[in-house]
Parts: C-alpha cells; structure tokens; sequence
C-alpha cells in the first residue's frame, strides 16, 4: 500500500516563518499505521463464512482499502498530546466504521446512486440495497460498541464517555447526518439559489464534523486538556473542509480509473460544489489557504510530534484520487 506517492518520500514540513519542521518520512508512517488499522478492522468482525450475510457484508465494505486518513488522524491526535497507538485504535477502527457506514449510505440509489466505491462495485449492487442499509446500520452500532474496549486500558471512565459523545455528535443530527440532508436538499438548485456560505454549512456537517470528531475523540483518550482538545478542532476543521474541497476538484478533473469511483457525479446530480460556484483555479487558491490556516492552528504543539499531523495536511491538500 502507498497512500502517499503524491507527496515526495521524504517531506520537510514548513511551519511559521522562523520555524523550521523536521524532515518526516510520511509515506512509511502512513504505510505503518495503515497496517495497524486494517489489522484490528479485520480482528473486529472476524470471518464466519459467507452464511452470515451481514458479517460478509460488513467486511466487504470496511476492509476495501482506503487511505485510513480519520484512523490515522485519530491516532496522530492520540500520540501527540501524550497518549498511544493502542489507546486510540479501538476509537480509529470505530471511527473507519462509521466513515464506511456513510460511504455505504451515500451510495444507494435514495442518495447519490452511485455503482463504484474504491475501485469495486458499491455495497447495494454486491448484496443489494436492503442489505447495503443494514450494513450501514450494523457498522454504526459497531462503533459504538468498539470504542467502549479503551475503558479496559486504563482510561477514565470520564473520558471513555467524553470520547462517545464526540462521534455521536459528529455523526447525528448536528454533523454528517445534518450535512447529507442539506446536501441533498441543494440539488438541483443553481448558483444564485445557494452561495459560498450554504456550501461551507453543507460541508462543514457532512465532511468536516467527522474530522473534527476525530482529533477530539483521539486527545480525549490520550489525556489532552481542554485547549489541546480545541486546537485540534479547528485544525480538523480546517482539513475536513479542504478534503471536500480537493474532493469537487477531482471529480471534474480526473477520470473513474483514477478515483477509484465514478467521476463527475456532482455534475450529473446537479450538485452545486466549490468548482461550480468558484471555477477551479479560484477552488484551488482556496484548498492552499485552507491548507495553510490548518497548519497555522497547530501552532505551540511540539514540531516532532506534530509532524504526522503537518503531513497529513500536505497529503489531503495534494491527494489525487
């Protein structure tokens, strides 16, 4: 697996001015992480055989590869404020579920309808479409059921139940959940129906929440104080809006081969996306500056164990499919 030959393999992370980041090999920590990740994801839903539909189904879906990039950020905001790989995988894995779950929902024909999903068909045409709902529904529990595993690793308690109201509100009615109906209520609706600020509400719930969720659930579990725990939600915030952004743009740019789903759907649903409503180089200037404002807010945190997180910016701001 190499998520990361976009970037060279050796990244030297520029931070402020008159600070320099360390060179940080980027392409072997995801490699290693991603390895971790797919370890444990396999370990939570063990096979059974194909008699159990659900099960198959679920891992169908959750072990299709990936980036792993919430998993990873899960554990870089773990490590970074003093907590550990082991400490932040039960919340990784369960945060990959509930990722998988949207990926699974976002593609029934109700929703985007689309028929690729990371280069193979998408859950509903494989099992069909009440069973692809159902996956989706059993993955969600799943998480929830995951993450509680970290109460036995010495966590307190406390913030086991801190960690588990971050994701449900990441994923509920104040974030993903709230961003897919304001995204699908746009549809159809042209430029001067819904302006930049429409588009960064949709986003900001549908993408960005779960990033956020993500960085907070990771420094939650790894002991990170309340201004630790902030910093990094606006960090995620910044990410999670430049992912969808990179996102628009590659949908108009590249072709199905390359993204490993179908191409151009924005355009086929009539969605309005940053492109449309910017034109691409405007999107782009945009993608830098937000790239830029993440990198800023992780200013005060230690360079080298920030370094994953400076790098994961990079990535998600130069990714290609």
């Amino acid at each position: 697996m190499s998520c990361a030959m976009v970037l060279s393999k050796e990244i030297t992370l520029k931070g402020h001015e008159h600070e320099s980041k360390p060179t940080f090999n980027f392409e072997s920590y995801m490699v290693q992480k991603a390895i971790s990740i797919n370890q444990a994801l396999d370990a939570a839903i063990p096979f059974k055989g194909h008699h159990n539909k659900i099960q198959e189904a679920m891992r169908y879906s959750l072990l299709a590869g990936g980036k792993r990039a919430r998993p990873v950020l899960c554990i870089a905001a773990c490590e970074l404020v003093g907590g550990t790989e082991s400490i932040a995988m039960p919340a990784a894995c369960a945060i990959e579920m509930i990722h998988t779950m949207s990926l699974i929902h976002d593609d029934l024909p109700c929703m985007d309808n689309d028929d690729l999903r990371r280069g193979r068909p998408s859950s509903h045409k494989v099992f069909g479409e009440a069973v692809a709902v159902l996956t989706g529904d059993a993955l969600l529990a799943l998480a929830f059921d995951h993450i509680t595993s970290v109460s036995t690793m010495g966590v307190h308690p406390t913030r086991v139940v801190h960690a588990i109201k971050e994701l449900a509100k990441s994923v509920g009615h104040e974030g993903l959940a709230a961003g897919q109906v304001a995204d699908i209520s746009s549809e159809g609706l042209s430029v001067s129906d819904i302006g930049l600020e429409q588009l960064e509400f949709i986003h900001l719930h549908k993408t960005a929440a779960l990033f956020e969720g993500t960085v907070a659930v990771g420094a939650i579990l790894g002991g990170g104080s309340n201004e630790e725990i902030e910093k990094l939600r606006r960090f995620a915030r910044y990410i999670g809006l430049l992912f969808q952004v990179v996102d628009d743009i590659l949908d108009v740019t590249k072709s199905a081969q390359e993204l490993g789903k179908t191409a151009g759907k924005d355009l086929v649903a009539d969605k309005i996306t940053y492109p449309k409503l910017m034109g691409i180089d405007k999107s782009r200037e945009f993608a830098d500056k937000l790239n830029k404002e993440a990198q800023d807010s992780l200013s005060g945190f230690d360079s080298v164990k920030a370094a994953p997180l400076f790098a994961l910016a990079n990535f998600i701001a130069h990714r290609q499919n």
